[in-house]
């Protein structure tokens, strides 16, 4: 894996030449381009296959960046930006006049974030702009927590992955949008719902579907971060059921489950998961990539997770990986 490697200097002069670079942060892989240069950006959606409607975060070094790419900025930005950045928090504000329309879909709002993971962080010192980064993988599919996760999605297609390590997180940022008249959250993720309404002092409220944010912001498709292999929900006696229901139709079929299995069922292939919610969220989608790659399987089953605060995060995100829901 020649393009895998930690070498900042590599990284930044393809970015300036307008090339791609695979790049870690806390919450997943990125797959980095220069903010700046439509035609450097465009290379993002090419290489994902994603569509050139769909916005896409640009990343910081910090908050001293923000008047850089958003203007009418509100006290409530400012506030979020103290508290949480660096970190897996990402803001939905007004963009100035020359961030390109490639970044933002065409709308008139950018999705700004600055990533904690100290490589990215000093990556982004240094660039001295933004960088657009979504997810480093093919549009929808599972998103990459490793470096070896990007080069199994791009291979030697990509000139560089930069090698951060596993993401500590696990699941993407959470985006708030913060230009209607109260403070939205668009998406949950590494930062808790309770956490920044602890520091705006308010209730914000929340938009599951598309259509209530009148917003195209990243992962808000019924259908996303999902594997190949089709992945159902449920509770884990029904799971254990169907499980062998395909098991005497000659089907391969793995139950990946927090709770005890009942047992009983031969053949049948599980993993358990942790009991626990950052714990699942960091395992999540490194769990969904080795059973979904040279596995084999017709089916995966995943137990519904507890449908808590705590959980709001991987709820949202198993809920539009899977294909369906059995009741």
């Amino acid at each position: 894996m020649q393009n895998i490697s930690t070498n900042i200097d590599e990284a930044l002069a393809l970015l300036r030449a307008g090339e791609l670079v695979g790049i870690p942060t806390e919450t997943v892989y990125g797959l980095a381009a220069d903010a700046a240069r439509p035609e450097a950006v465009a290379k993002i959606f090419t290489m994902k296959g994603r569509p050139a409607d769909h916005p896409v975060i640009v990343h910081l070094a910090g908050k001293d960046q923000l008047s850089d790419w958003a203007r009418d900025i509100p006290d409530s930005a400012w506030k979020l930006a103290e508290a949480f950045w660096p970190g897996s928090l990402t803001l939905i504000l007004q963009r100035q006049p020359q961030v390109p329309d490639a970044v933002t879909g065409g709308q008139d709002t950018v999705g700004l974030r600055a990533p904690a993971h100290p490589l990215t962080h000093e990556l982004l010192r240094r660039f001295g702009g933004g960088l657009a980064a979504p997810s480093a993988n093919q549009f929808g599919h599972v998103s990459p927590t490793t470096a070896q996760h990007v080069y199994a999605e791009f291979g030697e297609r990509l000139p560089l992955i930069l090698d951060g390590g596993p993401c500590l997180v696990g699941v993407e940022s959470t985006i708030v949008g913060l230009t209607g008249d109260f403070p939205t959250l668009l998406r949950p993720g590494g930062v808790p719902r309770e956490a920044i309404e602890d520091v705006l002092g308010i209730t914000l409220v929340h938009h599951e579907k598309p259509a209530e944010a009148k917003l195209r912001v990243s992962g808000l498709l019924d259908s996303h971060y999902a594997p190949r292999t089709p992945l159902y929900m449920g509770g884990l006696r029904r799971l254990e059921d169907e499980a062998y229901r395909h098991l005497e139709q000659g089907k391969r079929v793995a139950i990946l489950h927090r709770s005890p299995l009942a047992g009983g069922v031969c053949g049948l292939e599980s993993h358990q998961m942790p009991d626990e919610p950052e714990a699942f969220a960091r395992d999540l989608y490194a769990t969904l990539r080795v059973f979904d790659e040279g596995r084999h399987f017709d089916f995966l089953l995943l137990e519904t997770p507890p449908q808590t605060p705590a959980w709001l995060a991987v709820n949202d995100r198993v809920k539009r990986a899977a294909v369906g829901i059995l009741t």
